[in-house]
């Protein structure tokens, strides 16, 4: 099943989900009601319930911002991070539990790292550490806290559950700033806010250590997985859907988003278009609908962008057109969806 909230708009980076169905449970253990949090990202309580269904990455990100200020946990992310079973990761997880050392599980984890998030990007350099780097892609990482957190956490809780021991970083880097308050978390090692980059180096010699339950034929077999699924989700980016989402991004606010004006541009005839979308599983309304309904939750979270130049990016000639198709999608004004997510 395809989640309405990542491939509404096939080029919007999407991730498995899986952080934030950890972030709703906790809302629920603590007995709030995710539903409220989740309806202010996009997405819904059935979403979070298909564990087949990804998400925006984006919208997971803010996600754990908002789930943090309902419960006022300063370090959401870390809390959320300390306890869940790591399997739970699925795939990339075993990919790197079977690797022969922890440098090779690392290098994995960046080669496979967009199965699960298509928004974070690993990069691992072997010197005078073995370093982790976490880069950003189309996300806003200056408003987030707790999704880096989350990943920090979990990294070092992978690289000691794959080595047996209690593995300490040499240093924890985060770009974000916090006040130094006590998270109830040992890493080994304190966070030094404010950094230039989000990174994580272990000692040099952590590189040969050896993974424990390390399967050289395993890995093989997951490697080729891995392979394919790494494969599927590139394919996916480079449909003819995502295709036509970047030319009605550029004809939307010039009244000019219509089905030959799209066949023209993408080289076909209006037959072919259609023909192809039809193999792709979709058709031209829906993907226009589509697009506009995830295009108008984006900009709607932009607070300075108003409803008059939001209809307009999206094709609309009158707010009222764009308010009435709002409403059927969401069930919400724009406004009323804009002071929920404020």
């Amino acid at each position: 099943m395809r989640s309405r909230s990542a491939n509404g708009l096939s080029s919007i980076l999407s991730a498995t989900g899986g952080i934030a169905r950890l972030a709703c449970a906790h809302l629920r253990r603590k007995g709030r009601d995710p539903a409220p949090v989740l309806a202010q990202v996009g997405l819904t309580l059935q979403d979070i319930a298909d564990p087949k269904c990804r998400v925006a990455a984006a919208a997971q990100v803010r996600l754990l911002e908002l789930a943090a200020a309902e419960l006022e946990d300063t370090h959401f992310g870390l809390h959320l991070a300390r306890d869940f079973e790591l399997g739970q990761i699925g795939l990339v997880y075993y990919v790197m539990a079977s690797s022969e050392h922890l440098a090779d599980a690392l290098a994995n984890a960046a080669r496979y790292c967009a199965i699960n998030n298509e928004g974070v990007r690993l990069e691992v350099s072997a010197g005078r550490t073995l370093s982790i780097g976490l880069e950003y892609l189309d996300l806003d990482r200056c408003s987030d806290r707790h999704h880096a957190e989350f990943w920090v956490v979990t990294l070092v809780r992978i690289a000691r559950a794959l080595t047996g021991g209690r593995l300490s970083p040499e240093q924890i880097r985060l770009r974000h700033r916090r006040p130094r308050v006590r998270p109830g978390i040992d890493l080994g090692c304190a966070i030094d806010y404010g950094a230039n980059r989000d990174e994580i180096a272990f000692p040099e010699q952590s590189a040969a250590l050896r993974v424990t339950s390390a399967d050289t034929h395993l890995n093989r077999i997951l490697l080729e997985y891995a392979d394919d699924a790494l494969g599927r989700r590139k394919a996916q980016r480079s449909s003819l859907r995502a295709r036509i989402e970047d030319q009605l991004v550029r004809l939307l606010p010039n009244g000019k988003a219509n089905v030959l004006e799209v066949a023209r541009r993408t080289g076909m005839s209006r037959r072919t278009l259609a023909r192809a979308l039809s193999d792709e599983g979709t058709n031209f309304s829906a993907v226009l609908s589509d697009l506009r309904q995830a295009l108008a939750k984006r900009y709607l979270r932009d607070q300075d962008l108003p409803v008059s130049e939001i209809a307009w990016l999206l094709g609309y000639r009158e707010v009222s057109s764009f308010s009435h198709a709002f409403s059927g999608w969401t069930g919400v004004t724009p406004r009323q969806f804009r002071s929920a997510g404020s």
